[in-house]
């Protein structure tokens, strides 16, 4: 069973006669209600099932499209199963999932529900500091994120998950006011509008970020109206991979989880490219990070968004926590632009009505090397963040690619 907004819910068996030998197919799901998507979801896998849950607002014919490309041979929406014609047999006993495309096309993944429990069981184990918290979930259980770290460690906990599929912040807030000890699953975008919304000397009781490295704006703001407030870092490849139980530096991403072995640098000025492996699998995240002397993985940032100028590497957060430190400045991403002599160089958009390009560049000047400096400054009334509080910073490239200052 599981609290759907105000409703208790109980996820009923499916039928048999529809869903026969659940275990030999693989079940592409495009439903509109909630409580369908979670009662197919959970009911399949029990049944040995491959599942591709697809999310409900993305149109029929693009979702059939996706189905195809995830090897499913069966799609089922609202007016019931239908057959997918497939050359490949061996379809069961995996979670089906699409890769984000922020970083290039996205990329089918499948993961067998033995290694999800896994994964589950590892992190039940690992993160005790929220044993007793209710589970508050207000994301897509479509994702692995509210299906996986949510809902079903919540199951593995005994808990009666609480699944919120509004984005009504005021709704939000209300619900977690009426739960003992609420553990929010949510984006990063809704804690920001949350921590907005809250009156001075409120908080959460306790919240999980996920996705994307808060920027140390929307950080500050969150951590003030959080008490506890923790985060997790991984890849649709591995699931979670890592959990930080107090979060008190956005990039501090977490301890790894006992069932992997995780390697990466040890030195913060020499970050190391982050690897996983589990069992006789091995996961490149593409990202660069390091280990503490503690064990805390620390995200330094994602390969693909490394500036290379002159042979000589520039990480976008050295430049945003330089423009940060100047009063006036609300936010700041780096990005990197295409220059025909140094191969790369920095390029910077900004908030801050009352800062000047120019007033920001001397500001850099005297805080960053030659090599690190943007050639391109760019004030914006709003970065431009997509639902989840990611950016992507080849589209802002591509955008904001027109030298605005002089080098």
């Amino acid at each position: 069973m599981f609290i759907l907004n105000d409703q208790l819910v109980d996820l009923v068996p499916l039928d048999a006669a529809v869903f026969s030998d659940p275990q030999t197919h693989r079940y592409a799901l495009h439903l509109q209600a909630t409580d369908s998507v979670l009662r197919h979801i959970i009911g399949l896998r029990d049944k040995g099932a491959g599942v591709f849950p697809v999310h409900p607002d993305i149109p029929a014919d693009k979702a059939r499209e996706m189905a195809t490309r995830a090897g499913c041979d069966r799609f089922v929406d609202d007016d019931g199963v239908t057959e997918i014609a497939q050359a490949d047999d061996d379809r069961g006993g995996v979670l089906v999932q699409m890769s984000s495309g922020t970083t290039g096309a996205p990329k089918v993944i499948t993961r067998s529900w033995a290694a999800v429990q896994t994964e589950v069981a590892s992190y039940v184990r690992f993160f005790t500091q929220a044993a007793h918290m209710t589970p508050v979930i207000a994301c897509p259980i479509t994702h692995s994120y509210g299906l996986i770290a949510g809902l079903m460690v919540a199951m593995e906990r005994g808990h009666v998950p609480v699944v919120i599929d509004t984005l009504n912040p005021k709704y939000i807030l209300r619900r977690m006011r009426e739960i003992r000890d609420p553990l929010l699953y949510t984006s990063p975008a809704m804690l920001h509008m949350l921590a907005s919304f809250l009156p001075q000397g409120q908080q959460l009781h306790a919240a999980m970020t996920s996705g994307t490295i808060l920027s140390q704006p929307w950080f500050d703001k969150i951590r003030l109206k959080t008490k506890h407030l923790f985060q997790q870092y991984g890849c649709s490849e591995a699931g979670c991979i890592a959990i930080n139980p107090d979060l008190q530096d956005p990039s501090d991403v977490g301890y790894p989880l006992p069932h992997l072995q995780l390697n990466s640098g040890q030195d913060p000025k020499a970050p190391a490219p982050i690897d996983v492996r589990f069992g006789d699998q091995q996961v490149v995240t593409g990202d660069l990070g390091y280990l503490r002397s503690d064990g805390m993985l620390a995200f330094v940032a994602r390969q693909d968004d490394v500036i290379d100028v002159a042979g000589l590497n520039v990480y976008p957060q050295d430049i945003e926590q330089a423009a940060l430190a100047m009063d006036g400045i609300s936010d700041a991403l780096a990005f990197r632009m295409q220059d025909d002599l140094a191969g790369d160089r920095a390029g910077l958009i900004f908030e801050g009505a009352d800062v000047a390009p120019d007033a920001l560049q001397a500001w850099l000047t005297d805080r960053l090397a030659p090599y690190q400096q943007p050639v391109a400054i760019h004030q914006v009334p709003r970065l431009p963040r997509q639902e989840n509080g990611k950016i992507n910073r080849r589209d802002i490239a591509r955008q904001f690619a027109t030298p605005q200052v002089p080098a």
